[in-house]
């Protein structure tokens, strides 16, 4: 078994050591952040931290690098108040890794791809055509991780846009019925098969499969 002390960790090169703890915490999700200035230019951006915060209110959340640069979704949803949740699918993987080059901010990386830039009831930040699950976002919050300087960003859930073949009787999304795909690291995609989905656990109860 390999072993990295975290003198070792310390020491490696930065991109390997990027990759490494990036990989070692599991998959993660494959979402496009959506926004838009407040002079018109959409912005779209692949984000593999969203998580989800709450379900009453329905909030979620993602981390933001250091704003050591300008970051574009950052000054958009700042100006506007908006920004958009697309995940991820099989088909437009290629388009949705090329959105993490860095573009000047008056070029939208919807001109740079095969993405399509689309609104819906008149929500001002732009999604994602393409994406089965839309999610629109009210921008609430942020908390500095005073360790890093990466930012909590924290978003009220608006809208949310899915095809009604993945909604299951208890309100269950069953994903892998839109392809949508996960994030292995920093750049390689995976689509997750599902294994099994078991009922509420119980103490002393064997774990019952509602698949």
């Amino acid at each position: 078994m390999k072993h990295f002390t975290k003198e070792n960790l310390l020491n490696l090169p930065s991109r390997y050591k990027a990759h490494l703890i990036n990989s070692c915490t599991g998959y993660k999700s494959a979402n496009l952040i959506g926004s838009k200035s407040s002079s018109g230019t959409s912005n779209l951006a692949i984000f593999n931290s969203v998580v989800h915060i709450g379900s009453s209110p329905p909030m979620l959340g993602f981390i933001l690098r250091p704003l050591t640069v300008k970051r574009d979704t950052y000054a958009n949803f700042k100006e506007t108040g908006f920004f958009t949740v697309n995940q991820v699918n099989t088909t437009i993987i290629d388009d949705a890794h090329h959105t993490a080059a860095s573009y000047d901010e008056q070029i939208s990386e919807f001109s740079k791809t095969n993405l399509t830039e689309t609104y819906l009831d008149n929500f001002q930040a732009p999604y994602v055509k393409e994406s089965a699950i839309k999610i629109g976002c009210n921008y609430v919050n942020e908390y500095e991780i005073k360790e890093n300087g990466c930012l909590l960003i924290i978003g009220a859930i608006e809208h949310l846009y899915l095809p009604e073949q993945i909604l299951q009787k208890d309100g269950w999304l069953s994903l892998d019925r839109a392809d949508t795909v996960a994030i292995n690291g920093l750049d390689a995609y995976t689509l997750p098969t599902l294994l099994a989905r078991f009922a509420y656990a119980e103490p002393d109860v064997p774990v019952k499969s509602i698949t």
